[in-house]
């Protein structure tokens, strides 16, 4: 009982064990409640590696030293090879692994290891049916697969498809229930959809996309069918690998997407399950926004990518690159932790994928490859040895590797006997006739080398067209001089860590592709070359061949710490502890967010009231949609906002009801709102509320007399050199303010011009005069101090008041816009003082402080609005004094014979259930609750006049 107690890991006891552990590190963790991001990623990692370590040496006493992972050892290796004794150990050993999750499942108190589903296009193997309900299963070729099997710290199931069309219900059970003893879940797909999903849309458009190959040409108007039914088809595969998620799927699971196969698969996952814990990750580069806009597809695929909660890549270029195609294609904001999208952020980030280490440097100890080694050094005595291993493949840039050799050999006829270089090209879709008409030109340059710089006994260049097993090509990597990679465009390629683990004792030279994203990791201790660069290439070979051993060890040093710390192991845990600290993240942001609008709540409160105002912003509320597919914004509509064609019908019953009051407050000048709403039976306020009127009646100004309006011109003169200047921005004169807009122009240009006016205009025009910046999304308005929406309320109350518009006090108020932030304390100034119940807020407390204050300038007849309008000043009646009103029946005559001009906030006799603020499409609001688009407010204003008798 008591060895049962130290082998096993509390809860309760976690922090106790691990925080004098941490307490050794440069970090300070006085509190053991980490209180930011930053320190909950760090406890995190200092808990996986105590308890890995705890696991580990519990295990090697409890096996002695058994395997206790498939991903560790001499297995296997997905190059190729003799597959057969590779696949039993591989089996032997995932058993193993289920076999110790079971027992970290059982009643005690061991640390569960999270669930993870791990949803890739293809399974970690390829099943080959025997009969009609039996299977061989064998290993896949691929680097995710050999990164992912090396992780231990979940418990992970893996989804995809096994390689295979399964048309029958027998064969899918065998293969499901096959499978199932592996941990891999298989999702079936017939063969129609294989060939449009995966040979088409991924093979033939997004992965030459993704490397900067571009989209094929259509020459023909069947080819745009095609592409258009292959993007289909690659829908209707995400979609069916969402199926199969979701049937899986238990809560609290981790689901990690894999690579451009699934990019659609974020967005069906949240569809099914809005809280589903969702990351995505991608293997390959993410090309430039130029790039990736010529995508048809390109909106559709962005925004179903960022429906995850975490979006990962291997380098930051590649998160740069995504986030300005967000930014630029679909008009998001990109801030330093990623995409947001009115609120919703999706964290991006750079997390660069290792190897398993140790299984590369544990097999040089092996007697196989310590036989192989032998027998290469015999085979090459007295030559450097350079050494290439890639797919034959375009992006590998093994055609400029060669010429580059052939160059070196030419300017340096001593070295053509002391060197020689090893090509291993692995063939990859040999049906293609671009791999065809690549490998000839492969096999073209080498007989041509070969010939040319050979003898009878040695040639400069071998070159085999085959992979090689695990063992012998540790072997190759531990005698090479020289490592060449040359990749045109490459997302991460492996094979340089792969060389620097089994250098231990021959500390070669890389020399590595800028373009392949192992630069960003290996680039200090690697020589970077541009490998189109056939001359810079031949010389740095030149320069490795001939490097100093000291520069030798440093530079081996360097990569060698880098390859051995950040492995495949690190990278996997690293992802999902950021997933899982996104989530904490989006939680904290959540509870920040106003709620959805409750529809029948308001609707309800709506009928049962006696008087209800109804306050709307106009331009993002009520206006008709502007973007089509993809948020590609027609500039002609957005600077002609016209009212959404749904709303004309409900608006009109809604201004026709004697028992509602309704206003259009808005910053567009008086000939926008008179186009748009001269019709109805309402009250327009322009200009933030500077002018208004009774569509019936003409405008008025409620400005007050002594605006100064100096400042326009020069203002002016500044917002038309501007516009000049920025292509697509344009800028709007009202009377009482200038807005420059800069929503279409270029996203980054745009910012850095508004950058530079507002730092123009704070320094000259406006240094000294009493106006307002008002900096909105995409614009920069100048307006006189004093002037928002709020303000003018309170104005527009009273005129409506004095035109005996207003037959019993307001009893219900709703107020829907898109207002910029500095409007938004209109959504505040309806908030209702309750005469009983919770302590007040602060915003409650400052009400009252407001209203005492002008309680007293009332009668002394001074008050700071009120000097700034020349007009009576306000008063805002509390809960108190409508209380002692409403005892006496008369009261409402005798204040509507009392009250005077612009007393508008008098009117009111709300309670709080009876107060509806609604901001649309915008989630870091003031206002009570949300809704999500005009679309919501034509849903919404269809259902109240549906109310109306």
């Amino acid at each position: 009982m008591e060895s049962s107690q130290e082998n096993n890991i509390s809860r309760d006891n976690l922090d106790e064990l691990l925080i004098p552990h941490m307490s050794e590190s440069n970090y300070n963790y006085d509190s053991p409640i980490p209180t930011s991001r930053l320190e909950r990623l760090l406890r995190e990692r200092e808990l996986r590696r105590f308890i890995r370590s705890f696991h580990s040496n519990e295990e090697l006493r409890e096996s002695n030293g058994e395997l206790d992972t498939f991903g560790n050892g001499n297995e296997f290796y997905l190059s190729g090879g003799d597959k057969g004794a590779r696949d039993d150990d591989f089996f032997e050993q995932i058993a193993t692994l289920k076999s110790m999750n079971d027992v970290s499942e059982r009643p005690d108190d061991r640390v569960p290891k999270q669930h993870l589903l791990v949803v890739a296009n293809r399974l970690p193997v390829s099943a080959v049916r025997r009969g009609e309900d039996s299977w061989a299963l064998e290993i896949s070729v691929g680097g995710l697969v050999s990164a992912l099997l090396g992780i231990n710290e979940f418990e992970a199931r893996w989804i995809g498809w096994a390689g295979v069309n399964v048309p029958d219900e027998v064969g899918q059970r065998s293969l499901t229930k096959a499978l199932a003893e592996k941990r891999c879940i298989p999702v079936f797909l017939d063969e129609e959809t294989v060939h449009q999903y995966y040979n088409g849309y991924c093979n033939n458009i997004l992965w030459p996309l993704f490397h900067y190959l571009g989209l094929p040409q259509e020459d023909r108007l069947a080819t745009t069918r095609s592409f258009q039914s292959q993007f289909a088809a690659y829908k209707k595969a995400n979609q069916m690998f969402a199926d199969v998620v979701n049937e899986h799927y238990k809560e609290g699971d981790v689901v990690w997407c894999h690579d451009y196969h699934l990019m659609f698969l974020p967005q069906c996952l949240k569809d099914y399950n809005n809280k589903m814990k969702v990351g995505w990750f991608l293997h390959t580069p993410f090309p430039s926004s130029e790039i990736h806009r010529t995508l048809p597809s390109r909106s559709e695929l962005l925004k179903s990518v960022l429906a995850a909660d975490l979006v990962g890549f291997h380098t930051y270029d590649y998160a740069r690159h995504f986030v300005s195609a967000c930014t630029r294609i679909l008009g998001l904001e990109g801030t330093p932790d990623g995409v947001e999208d009115q609120g919703k952020l999706t964290r991006v980030a750079a997390f660069p994928i290792g190897i398993d280490s140790d299984r590369f440097i544990q097999a040089l100890e092996l007697p196989q490859v310590k036989d192989h080694i032998k027998e290469l050094r015999d085979r090459f005595d007295g030559r450097m040895v350079m050494l290439g291993v890639d797919r034959l493949d375009m992006i590998k840039g093994i055609p400029q590797k060669i010429l580059a050799f052939e160059k070196f050999l030419e300017e340096n006829p001593i070295w053509r006997d002391k060197v020689v270089l090893v090509q291993i090209a692995v063939p990859t879709r040999t049906d293609v006739p671009e791999y065809q008409k690549l490998s000839c030109q492969v096999h073209e340059i080498v007989g041509r080398i070969n010939g040319r710089f050979g003898s009878l006994t040695t040639v400069p260049i071998h070159h085999l067209d085959q992979s090689l097993d695990f063992h012998a090509l540790c072997a190759l990597y531990a005698i090479t001089d020289v490592a060449l990679v040359t990749s045109l465009r490459d997302g991460m390629n492996l094979v340089s860590y792969e060389f620097v683990a089994c250098q231990a004792s021959k500390k070669g030279v890389l020399i590595l592709s800028e373009f392949a994203g192992a630069a960003q990791s290996l680039g200090a201790g690697a020589i970077l070359v541009n490998p189109w660069n056939v001359t810079e290439v031949a010389a740095s070979i030149g320069y490795a061949l001939t490097m100093p051993a000291d520069e030798r060890e440093k530079r081996h040093r360097h990569n060698f710490m880098h390859v051995t710390t950040h492995t495949s192991q690190e990278w996997a845990e690293t992802f999902v502890s950021e997933l899982n600290d996104t989530i904490v993240e989006a939680q904290l942001r959540t509870r920040q967010i106003p709620p959805l609008l409750p529809k029948r709540e308001a609707i309800e409160c709506f009928l049962q009231s006696n008087n209800r105002l109804l306050i709307l912003g106009f331009n993002g509320t009520l206006t008709e949609p502007v973007d089509t597919q993809g948020r590609r914004i027609d500039q002609f509509k957005e600077m002609d906002l016209k009212l959404h064609p749904d709303l004309k019908e409900p608006l009109k019953k809604l201004c026709d009801d004697p028992k509602t009051t309704t206003i259009v407050l808005s910053g567009s000048d008086r000939r926008v709102l008179d186009e748009n709403f001269g019709e109805y039976k309402m009250w327009l306020a322009a200009e933030h509320g500077m002018f208004l009127r009774l569509t019936s009646e003409g405008w008025m100004t409620t400005m007050p007399e002594n605006l100064n309006m100096d400042w326009v011109d020069s203002v002016k003169h500044v917002f038309e050199y501007f516009t000049d200047r920025t292509p697509r921005s344009h800028f709007e004169l009202r009377e009482t303010s200038l807005v420059w807009n800069y929503k279409l122009a270029d996203v980054e240009f745009g910012k850095l011009q508004a950058k530079d006016m507002l730092q123009h205009l704070l320094t000259g025009p406006i240094s000294n005069a009493s106006v307002d910046v008002v900096q909105g999304g995409r614009s920069v308005e100048v307006r006189a101090v004093g002037v928002t929406k709020a303000t003018a309320i309170d104005r527009i109350l009273g005129e409506i008041v004095h035109h005996n518009d207003v037959k019993a006090p307001i009893d219900y108020v709703l107020c829907i816009g898109h207002f910029l932030p500095k409007d938004e304390d209109i959504y505040t100034f309806f908030e209702p003082e309750l005469p009983s119940g919770p302590t007040p807020t602060p915003r409650a407390k400052m009400v009252k402080s407001v209203n005492r204050t002008a309680s007293t300038n009332l009668s002394s007849g001074i008050s700071g609005l009120a000097s700034f309008c020349h007009k009576p000043p306000l008063s805002y009646q509390t809960s108190e004094k409508r209380a002692s009103n409403n005892a006496n029946g008369n009261w409402w005559s005798r204040m509507r014979n009392r009250m005077t001009m612009h007393e508008g906030s008098s009117v009111l006799d709300l309670k709080g259930d009876n107060y509806f603020s609604c901001a649309v499409g915008r989630k870091n609001s003031s206002a009570r609750y949300l809704l999500g688009s005009s679309a919501d407010v034509v849903s919404l204003f269809k259902e109240l006049a549906d109310c109306q008798p």
